[in-house]
């Protein structure tokens, strides 16, 4: 019922809103006050300081405004995880959303490549490099990854800057069940060793990979690239069987072990954590759960 009712609050919050920018639009003055309104969305920022790195973020709505707010709280293992990655190295952020990740490594001194395909990130995404003054840093590959090339649709459960669960070519979300669509366009997605092969990009040192269920796939169509990889941080549903099974497999195969899997206490009851792999070395199999 309280679900309902916030559905409900929200389509006519939706609708209201609507009808007001169509009334406005109507008008010079109108049209000119939109398009102010418009321009001051993107002129709010959330400055961060985590571990004497400055990071300046553009929060024009809520998702972006909450995701630079827990910045240092909600993926912590993750932040542990690129400050110990060496500089000069490659890291592929594959799942880049509006850049965080990747402009915290790079404000480390890793060379960065941001996979993201939301058209709705992406604004965001190029606004927090330039922001930063990371634009000879990072690199943005606006396509989506998966197993074989192929053009496809990519399916979106949202349209909101800074949103997530979206997918390529199926439609399942993170956790391997039916995806809720609401927008969608065709594109071209590449595997890993395609980028590698056609797009003459440095294969990855370093993966840092969270794509809401595809995981196993994009690693499936970069079994040779993995090769070389030292570190892998994935992220994982635990109740997504094929999904995890899968991943266990491939960088099992690939000569990695599980080193640990974490997540931060604001999931403390949730099956998805980000699990980190490390290159098998002799004598050293052991595993951190």
């Amino acid at each position: 019922m309280e679900g309902s009712l916030k559905k409900t609050i929200k389509r006519l919050a939706f609708y209201v809103t609507d009808k007001f920018v169509q009334a406005m639009m109507m008008s010079r003055v109108g049209r000119f006050i939109i398009n102010g309104l418009g321009k001051s969305m993107f002129n709010q920022f959330f400055s961060i300081n985590h571990n004497g790195v400055t990071i300046s973020l553009v929060t024009p709505n809520i998702a972006s405004y909450s995701r630079a707010a827990t910045f240092s709280i909600k993926e912590p293992e993750t932040l542990e995880w690129i400050d110990s990655i060496p500089k000069n190295t490659v890291l592929w952020d594959i799942g880049a959303n509006v850049g965080l990740y990747s402009i915290y490594a790079a404000k480390k001194k890793c060379k960065v490549y941001s996979f993201e395909p939301s058209v709705f990130n992406l604004e965001l995404l190029a606004r927090n490099i330039f922001k930063n003054s990371l634009e000879n840093e990072i690199t943005i590959i606006p396509l989506p990854l998966t197993n074989f090339r192929q053009r496809s649709t990519f399916n979106m459960s949202g349209t909101d800057w800074g949103g997530a669960m979206s997918t390529f070519g199926e439609d399942f979300g993170y956790d391997g069940k039916r995806m809720n669509e609401v927008f969608k366009f065709s594109t071209i997605g590449l595997s890993i060793e395609d980028v590698i092969k056609y797009l003459d990009i440095p294969p990855p040192d370093y993966i840092k990979m969270d794509v809401d269920g595809l995981e196993h796939l994009i690693l499936d169509g970069g079994k040779t690239a993995l090769g070389k990889v030292k570190e892998v941080l994935v992220e994982v549903n635990d109740d997504f069987y094929d999904q995890s099974d899968n991943v266990k497999d491939l960088l099992g195969d690939a000569g990695f072990v599980l080193r640990e899997k974490k997540h931060s206490s604001m999931f403390e009851n949730n099956s998805t954590y980000n699990q980190i792999w490390v290159r098998k070395l002799e004598g050293k199999d052991a595993v951190h759960v």
